[in-house]
């Protein structure tokens, strides 16, 4: 295949960028959109041309580190990480163009990557249980309904890529915490922490500049791992108990 490519170059956080456009011929649609990538970054280092930045790491669909915008969809055109997107996923002469994550919470470091600690800000102010449970305990000395333990692991595998923020109009995490919220309020072991929980990730939410809510369900639709809605109805209930409880 032949492809046009609208890459966003930026040179630093302090610089503007701008789209810059690329041919790119002899695409294989068996490469990884990653992949094709690489074949342009080759090219361009060929030349002698600064090539394009953007993230990876497991390149299985696993880390969540190399989200991009693909012609204005998180992730690109199918419900996947942008490592696990294919290049069949697109035509002959295609115009593609690539962005990064578009988010104030999520600031621009270099082309087509982003400064994602936001996250781990949020997961460190109470995305955990504190709670010291010793080793691994039998498997069945703590008794956790089925359908409680199926949700809590169906929720878990949210990787925090962020394309829940890139989708939504309004930059909001909530998909985010609130699958956090849940497969940890779905445990024994995490009733102790639960209010204290939902009031500090929200708190530290609101700080990082993310946007608020409003429901639009885009986050769930561009979620590579299918988190559902309606974890951030339980993020809401959760929230509502805690201040019912005078946190």
């Amino acid at each position: 295949m032949k492809l046009t490519l609208k890459i966003w170059r930026q040179p630093d956080a302090t610089s503007s960028g701008k789209l810059h456009t690329y041919q790119l011929a002899d695409v294989s649609p068996d490469m990884s959109f990653l992949e094709m990538l690489d074949v342009l970054n080759e090219e361009l280092n060929a030349k002698g041309e600064d090539p394009v930045a953007f993230d990876s790491d497991c390149r299985e669909g696993i880390c969540g580190m190399c989200g991009l915008m693909i012609n204005g969809e998180a992730h690109g055109p199918e419900v996947t990480t942008t490592c696990q997107l294919h290049m069949r996923s697109f035509s002959d002469g295609d115009v593609i163009t690539i962005e990064p994550w578009r988010s104030d919470a999520f600031p621009v470091m270099k082309d087509l990557c982003v400064d994602r600690q936001a996250f781990d800000r949020i997961i460190q102010s109470g995305g955990y249980i504190s709670v010291n449970t010793g080793s691994a305990p039998e498997a069945h000395s703590v008794q956790v309904p089925k359908d409680a333990a199926d949700r809590a692991f169906d929720v878990a595998t949210c990787i925090g890529c962020g394309a829940c923020v890139a989708a939504c109009p309004n930059g909001s995490a909530s998909l985010f915490i609130g699958a956090k919220i849940t497969h940890l309020g779905e445990l024994p072991q995490g009733q102790a922490e639960r209010d204290s929980r939902v009031v500090d990730m929200l708190g530290q939410h609101d700080a990082e500049g993310f946007g608020g809510c409003t429901n639009i369900g885009e986050c769930a639709a561009a979620c590579p791992k299918e988190i559902p809605l309606d974890v951030i109805s339980q993020l809401n209930k959760d929230l509502r108990t805690a201040m019912l409880h005078g946190r």
